[in-house]
């Protein structure tokens, strides 16, 4: 059945307006493929009736991602847009492995957008040929969709000849095994480099110490601007734009860098192809201080699709021993967030600073102290910060929550995993904390014991309001943090 131009005109109204997907009239075949696999998934025969359902109806958070999916599927492979690899190759990699080699050898790439992970799995190909030492290097590539189906491709690393097309063939020979079913797997190795998670570029807040996406040096984002309104886009670019380390590259499609021309990114030629480095703003350091950081904490590890079931020891939970007195009102002299929020970190450590001079709020001024820290990659000097906070109020939770994800990043677990249960000890409704063990169970492959946290967690959310931001989130709402849950148990 045709789907009629009235139809199609009301639906790409809705979709601009209402989920900030962008088609132009010459993409209307590509949208109607993307409906009717939609109305499929959906239940509904008749594409009009279901289109009619979707321009009347409030959606949830979980049916938007799943309608965005269907919507922005494309097709990808394993180095895809040669030009770009080759710029990474020849331009971008050899610098950064260079002046990382003093501080402290440690790379974060990020993959947003990542389909079935074609890409990010090609970021760790190139890497591992670059990287005579790899193992001395701590490598963290990100990988993130709003597409489930797409994540548990990419987990499981197997692919069909359809993804090799345009694969140099060095990469070939060394980075896949051939299956008896006439499919690829990638070698265990590379999997280990790349961490999939659920993201939503639009709605989920960056940088974020909660969801890994902070102090990152390379962001791919292809093909998936397009898709954007110029506001939404707008929106996405401030967003990575803040999540780079000083800089930091951004590599977008051809067709997408005009979407960049009012942002504060530097256009830069290179290799037959314009890349964009974030030159201005924070004046961030370039090396990192401490040891090198471990993979992100909280991004969704590759078990998320299959928790695995192996016996732990039940860890029982310590009830609170007396009920904690009311916090008094924070200190009106408390600095102003703007700056940290708008990412003028260096602008907000200044004023922090001076504010502590005057006798400001202390705990919170550490702990925002540490957190700006954080998000430009001076993990040690965070972490001195978390423990100042600490010391200046002893039975606030957040602090050690906050305390439990430098250790995280800096890579020392265990301390992690017991300042989250300090945390809980102080506060047994504390959500996040539940969450955060949840995924640092997981990580260890303890998946009965992470399903536990998890589920003490969503239990917890069930009795906020959805549309609450959930202290020291950054921006997650309870109602947010529960989909994501639900995901890793597989309930959406």
């Amino acid at each position: 059945m045709e789907i009629s131009e009235n139809a199609l005109s009301r639906l790409r109204e809705f979709l601009a307006g209402q989920i900030g997907l962008q088609f132009a009239k010459e993409r209307s075949l590509e949208l109607d493929r993307g409906i009717r696999a939609a109305a499929k998934d959906f239940g509904n025969a008749n594409v009009e009736t279901f289109i009619d359902w979707l321009v009347s109806t409030p959606l949830s958070v979980s049916q938007i991602e799943s309608l965005a999916a269907h919507l922005t599927v494309g097709e990808t492979y394993f180095f895809r847009d040669k030009v770009s690899f080759q710029a990474l190759e020849e331009n971008i990699l050899p610098a950064l492995i260079a002046a990382r080699r003093d501080t402290g050898k440690y790379l974060r790439v990020w993959s947003a957008g990542c389909s079935t992970g074609e890409e990010p799995y090609s970021v760790a190909i190139l890497l591992r040929r670059m990287l005579p030492d790899l193992r001395e290097w701590n490598i963290t590539i990100l990988a993130t969709d709003i597409n489930p189906g797409s994540l548990k491709k990419g987990i499981a690393g197997v692919y069909g000849s359809w993804s090799f097309r345009d694969i140099p063939r060095w990469a070939m020979e060394s980075a896949f095994r051939k299956r008896g079913d006439g499919l690829f797997e990638i070698s265990s190795d590379l999997r280990k480099m790349v961490t999939f998670s659920f993201f939503n570029l639009v709605e989920d807040g960056c940088p974020s110490l909660l969801m890994g996406c902070n102090a990152i040096d390379i962001i791919f984002c292809r093909n998936v601007l397009m898709y954007f309104t110029a506001e939404q886009a707008k929106k996405v670019i401030s967003k990575f734009h803040r999540g780079l380390v000083k800089d930091g590259w951004l590599l977008v499609s051809p067709v997408e860098a005009h979407s960049l021309g009012s942002s504060k990114f530097v256009a830069v030629p290179r290799s037959g192809v314009v890349l964009h480095r974030k030159e201005q703003g924070d004046p961030q350091r370039k090396g990192r201080e401490g040891s090198p950081p471990s993979p992100p904490f909280f991004p969704l590890p590759r078990e998320t699709m299959r928790l695995r079931t192996r016996s732990v020891v039940s860890v029982k939970a310590r009830p609170r021993a007396t009920p904690l007195p009311p916090r008094p009102p924070a200190d009106p002299r408390a600095v102003d967030l703007s700056l940290y929020r708008e990412g003028r970190y260096a602008e907000a450590e200044k004023k922090i600073l001076s504010s502590l001079e005057s006798g400001g709020n202390r705990g919170e001024e550490f702990a925002l102290l540490a957190r700006n820290l954080a998000n430009r990659g001076r993990l040690a000097e965070a972490l001195e910060w978390c423990g100042k906070a600490i010391d200046a109020d002893r039975c606030d939770p957040r602090f050690y929550f906050l305390s439990a994800t430098v250790l995280q990043e800096i890579g020392r677990m265990e301390e992690s995993e017991s300042f989250l249960r300090k945390a809980l000890y102080l506060d047994p409704a504390f959500a996040l904390a539940h969450f955060a063990l949840g995924n640092l169970a997981l990580r260890r492959e303890k998946g009965k014991e992470s399903r536990r946290h998890f589920t003490n967690a969503l239990s917890l959310l069930q009795g906020i309001d959805r549309d609450s931001v959930l202290p020291e989130s950054e921006g997650i709402t309870a109602g947010r943090l529960a989909e994501i849950i639900e995901s890793i148990l597989g309930k959406r």
